[in-house]
């Protein structure tokens, strides 16, 4: 795969591509990342990208001319172009999934106040990472990026990726590691059994119940079987029953 990110600040990008699951999928060709610096595509005498908003108003705006020439000379016929854009739809695994498909991803980012709507058209959407506001693209570009390349076939272990957070919108279960007993909080011992079947059942429970208490927009999309409805109806009784027992155990303690 090939990623190109056009850019104003090709030097935000250096860590990015020079630490970690990155580097390394770079290194062993999983994937190309090359930095396009739009101002070398301007023709303004004095080097300038950008300019005051036609109309009036705060900040600057950056120029038609630039950014098109500049995905005109990258562009393949077989890219996908992306610009980074408040107005785009939101960002999610689903999205990271379906461009880890794709061979060759364009990624514009914007900058100041925005870019001319009429650069629109030349893109073939928009995206957006949250709705907040950030000084320029180029951030929510390696966070498309870097989900991106992780999906790749080699990037990682691909059982480090087979049960994620999000996957079948569903938040991911409890992780644990040593010591067994962390200031009186304890490993639950069932993850101590080798029994992998019981293991499974206790982690999609935690899975289910964390995903309904926390994210409950992701709950409702997912559609629970028989065996999960089971499985949360356990959970939720055994926490009634828990929650129960504290009550107890204070009201025995004030008497």
């Amino acid at each position: 795969m090939r990623i190109t990110i056009l850019t104003l600040f090709p030097d935000m990008f250096d860590g990015f591509m020079t630490n970690s699951i990155i580097k390394r999928a770079i290194s062993k060709g999983i994937v190309e990342i090359k930095l396009v610096n739009i101002r070398d595509y301007t023709k303004d005498r004095y080097h300038r990208v950008d300019s005051a908003p036609v109309g009036g108003g705060a900040g600057l705006i950056m120029k038609c001319q630039p950014i098109v020439d500049c995905l005109n000379d990258v562009k393949k016929p077989n890219s996908k172009t992306i610009m980074l854009s408040p107005r785009g739809k939101t960002y999610n695994q689903a999205k990271a999934k379906a461009l880890s498909k794709e061979d060759d991803i364009i990624l514009l980012c914007g900058h100041y106040e925005g870019i001319d709507e009429r650069v629109n058209k030349y893109v073939d959407e928009l995206v957006s990472i949250g709705d907040y506001i950030l000084t320029g693209g180029e951030i929510g570009s390696m966070v498309i990026a870097d989900s991106v390349i992780r999906l790749l076939d080699g990037a990682i272990a691909e059982e480090s990726i087979s049960e994620e957070s999000y996957d079948n919108d569903l938040l991911e279960y409890p992780q644990y590691t040593e010591p067994y007993d962390f200031n009186g909080d304890k490993i639950p011992d069932i993850l101590y059994s080798g029994n992998h079947e019981a293991i499974n059942k206790f982690r999609r429970k935690k899975a289910l119940k964390l995903t309904k208490e926390l994210r409950p927009d992701l709950f409702e999309k997912h559609q629970l079987t028989k065996q999960e409805k089971k499985l949360l109806e356990e959970e939720e009784e055994k926490a009634s029953w828990e929650l129960a027992a504290i009550e107890k155990g204070k009201k025995f303690i004030k008497d």
